[in-house]
């Protein structure tokens, strides 16, 4: 196989299509993944009362794309590598709409369940190829701002999916509901795969030379042995399997990674190249992101409690109180790739110190007014945070891929994206026992007030993990 990672910077493309329409449709497949994530949380309500969905299915429709999405992923950017970026692209598209089409028609709550997790599997399918893509096909002084638009599609997705999908429910057009927020995207996928199949160039970087399906079962088995407890063992009282499982997962993650070293030393392709981790760029990138997708996640969850529980706002109401830090997200996005090129880490240093800042005082606000703290203040603070996340997010991504060679570039986004997924899972499973173990039995305000402080006390800290990994993958720029 050929080297995987270069020591030196990844190798130079010559520009191929029109890149306007390229990320657009790269973009356009970014925000449904992430919209499709989120969107459920606000329908929840009405999958109970319609299908007559138990409080496991619910997890498992929520949950089941999460697992599935994160489990696929490394297959997929290495299927990208061997097949082609456009081919996988245009099928996880396509797949992404008719399993979007079967969510919207399902008439159970089983049926729904099966059609999240082929959903999850689609998005795995399709997602690697985004970052490929950009690492592969964009010239460099393109890849800046494509960094900075897929930053952009991912954090709108996120807030959108918090916001409209609770304006598509309660719209109810045409006595939908809740179906509307999956049937949105079948249109918008079928132009999307149409577009994608004329834009995107059918380059293959990588040599034909099999798969690993050894490698495939065993990364996913590690994968789900972590993710089904973490997203399903607070709400079931953290059983006896769940403890279990988390235990074997070290096991079934250290035999695999013993056969994929084995595999690559025999010339074969590992599913998973460890030569990735050889360089810092994108091992300390990976260490940033993990932390940076803990915090993300956890605050996202923490503060729809609290937005709801605590102040008693509606779905909507609360929805749109992240429109603030999705709008600040987006302008800083946009130039959050200039100035990652003009000042380098220290960019992501700034970006997340503003971000930690914006925790801080929401926390300190809560500390001072409680429950009684003003949805002005709350809307001030997003809006650093957002403000932060928009320098951070997409300069992080570019900076953890930019010495990894094309042929690498779906697997290595591939890893990105599962470590990114793992780590939102793991935030909401980590701060979330947190705030619930400061809530305990008591519903009022106050008792939400105070746990939300302790898990943005907890965000802060992962936060400044952030910059202390950034600071680090400073010094060893340098050393290059």
């Amino acid at each position: 196989m050929s080297e995987a990672v270069s020591q030196g910077s990844a190798e130079v493309r010559e520009p191929t299509g029109n890149h306007a329409a390229m990320l657009l449709v790269l973009l356009a497949a970014t925000f449904l993944v992430r919209f499709d994530f989120f969107v459920v949380n606000v329908a929840a309500l009405s999958l109970g009362t319609d299908l007559g969905a138990s409080a496991t299915a619910l997890e498992l429709i929520v949950g089941g794309y999460a697992f599935a999405y994160a489990g696929g992923m490394i297959t997929g950017g290495r299927l990208g590598d061997l097949h082609g970026h456009r081919r996988l692209f245009v099928i996880g598209v396509l797949a992404f709409t008719v399993t979007s089409l079967l969510c919207g028609v399902a008439v159970t709550a089983e049926q729904l369940v099966l059609a999240r997790l082929a959903q999850g599997l689609a998005a795995a399918l399709m997602v690697p190829q985004v970052l490929a893509v950009i690492t592969s096909d964009f010239p460099p002084h393109a890849r800046g701002r494509a960094f900075a638009g897929y930053g952009i599609a991912s954090g709108l997705g996120s807030i959108a999916g918090q916001v409209l999908g609770g304006a598509l429910v309660q719209a109810d057009v045409a006595g939908l509901g809740w179906r509307l927020i999956f049937l949105v995207n079948v249109p918008i996928g079928v132009v999307t795969a149409i577009v994608a199949a004329r834009v995107l160039s059918d380059r293959r970087d990588a040599p034909r030379t099999g798969l690993d399906p050894l490698g495939t079962l065993g990364l996913s088995g590690a994968l789900a042995l972590l993710l089904v407890p973490l997203g399903l063992g607070q709400p079931a009282g953290w059983p006896a399997w769940t403890w279990i499982c988390l235990a074997l997962a070290v096991p079934v993650a250290a035999a695999t990674v013993r056969w994929e070293q084995a595999l690559g030393r025999r010339g074969r392709s590992p599913v998973l190249d460890l030569r990735l981790f050889r360089l810092p760029s994108f091992r300390l990138g990976l260490v940033a992101g993990v932390a940076f997708n803990m915090y993300f996640g956890s605050l996202m969850f923490t503060l729809s409690l609290l937005l709801q529980a605590g102040l008693d706002l509606g779905p909507l109401a609360a929805g749109l109180v992240f429109s603030p830090m999705g709008v600040c997200f987006s302008l800083t996005a946009l130039y959050g790739g200039r100035l990652h090129a003009r000042f380098g880490p220290g960019s992501l240093v700034w970006g997340s110190l503003v971000t930690g800042a914006g925790l801080a005082l929401l926390a300190v606000g809560l500390h001072v007014r409680g429950a009684g703290i003003g949805v002005a203040w709350v809307l001030f603070c997003l809006a650093l945070v957002g403000l932060g996340n928009g320098v951070v997010l997409p300069s992080l991504m570019g900076a953890s891929l930019t010495h990894v060679r094309p042929e690498s570039a779906g697997v290595a986004s591939g890893v990105l994206a599962t470590s990114q997924q793992f780590a939102v899972s793991g935030g909401v499973a980590v701060i979330g026992a947190l705030y619930f173990g400061v809530v305990g039995h008591d519903t009022g305000g106050a008792a939400h007030a105070a746990a939300m402080r302790w898990a943005l006390w907890a965000d802060v800290v992962l936060v400044l993990a952030v910059i202390g990994v950034v600071l680090a993958l400073k010094r060893a720029e340098k050393t290059r």
